[in-house]
């Protein structure tokens, strides 16, 4: 049992590991069981059911024993290179080994090899997107003479891994394929150890580099997308450990609109959301490593709210010194402030978009009102049409 005479929060050993851990009841019930060697009472499964059980525990094996090989070597002579790459981004050999990162050989069948020596049979390796296996080449790596992030599922389960070429090569970083335990779009990089923060809100952010940065830096909610677009699965995976995310994405023209496709998802699962600056830095990792962590943090307690950044990028498309462009764009503001439902959540950013655009409120609020009552009708009308066609 224990007790905080501060918080007072209290309980048991399994409601510690859920408060300190995240965990939900049967992932803290069974990392318990596991430390301790209990077997815990397991669902009667079908046939099929137990060999996909037992495949998926196969393969999360020979990732687990990849991403060691790969940790070896990154602190061997042949893994030099991208030992002093990490070395040069500013990587402490205590991050290193935090976040596992190591080294795939410059030989394509090298993992291959050695993952047989172990006793994983071609077919396994080959749905565990470890390996390629060819007819006339036989088998060979999917990662080479990469610096190597393994992937890893809230568990910490090694589940597939991203790879940085050391060179010139093409692509310049490369993923796991979807396997059967690897699912882009429903885990996150990074959410392994950032679920464990006490912060109330997460960072979200575009790269592994990115992430493990900042987390060095202090800011260990700090989570990323797995080379994809952020995805509502991730959304709702976000829900399960904070109600808001602040996103830190690059600060180019693909980063915004990575911010402007989140922002909705996010408040579609219910989470606030919110954008940090970055300019003129080109992504966290740069501006961590030019002004520091205190400088971070005041972008953060200055981010700007979802609403407010969008409708910022939309002032920046329109030319405000031409008289028919700025209609066009005191419409645009319009059309999207009487999307907001809530009454007084649209009436405050009424407030601060005519403040922040210099338009007079009453104006402005005849606009929204007119787009909140004539435009919905006429969406409702043309789906009427369109289904009468």
């Amino acid at each position: 049992m224990y007790y905080c005479f501060g918080c007072g929060a209290g309980g048991n050993v399994i409601t510690f590991l859920m408060e300190y851990e995240n965990y939900t009841f049967p992932e803290a019930l069974e990392v318990l069981a596991n430390r301790i060697g209990v077997e815990l009472p397991k669902q009667e499964l079908s046939a099929e059911q137990k060999w996909a059980s037992d495949k998926k525990a196969r393969l999360l094996e020979a990732n687990k024993e990849a991403a060691k090989y790969f940790y070896t070597l990154l602190r061997s002579e042949r893994g030099s290179r991208a030992h002093e790459y990490f070395k040069n981004r500013g990587l402490s050999e205590k991050t290193l080994q935090k976040f596992g990162l190591g080294y795939s050989d410059k030989y394509s069948d090298d993992l291959y090899r050695y993952l047989r020596t172990k006793g994983y049979e071609d077919e396994l390796l080959k749905d565990s997107g470890l390996v390629s296996i060819d007819e006339q080449r036989g088998g060979y790596d999917k990662f080479w003479n990469r610096a190597m992030f393994p992937i890893m599922d809230v568990r910490g389960k090694v589940i597939g891994f991203g790879g940085r070429v050391m060179g010139d090569g093409e692509p310049k970083y490369l993923n796991s394929p979807e396997t059967m335990i690897f699912d882009k779009s429903r885990n996150l990089y990074g959410l392994n150890r950032a679920r464990r923060t006490k912060k109330p809100y997460f960072l979200l952010c575009e790269g592994y580099m990115d992430v493990i940065s900042l987390h060095q830096a202090g800011f260990t909610n700090t989570v990323a997308p797995l080379g994809t677009a952020f995805t509502p699965n991730q959304a709702m995976l976000l829900k399960r450990y904070t109600n808001e995310v602040i996103l830190s994405f690059d600060s180019d023209g693909a980063g915004i609109k990575a911010a402007l496709r989140a922002l909705p998802i996010l408040r579609q699962n219910g989470l606030r959301g919110r954008v940090l600056s970055m300019k003129p830095y080109k992504d966290p990792d740069e501006l961590i490593k030019a002004e520091g962590a205190e400088s971070y943090q005041k972008r953060i307690d200055e981010a700007e709210s979802g609403r407010m950044f969008e409708l910022l990028v939309l002032y920046g498309q329109y030319n405000q010194q031409d008289p028919e462009s700025r209609t066009e764009f005191l419409h645009e503001v319009a059309k999207k402030l009487a999307q907001i439902e809530e009454p007084l959540e649209r009436q405050t950013y009424l407030t601060s978009a005519a403040n922040r655009f210099m338009i007079r409120k009453n104006d402005l609020e005849n606009l929204v009102n007119r787009y909140g009552l004539g435009y919905q009708y006429e969406q409702v009308n043309e789906q009427y049409k369109t289904c009468l066609l």
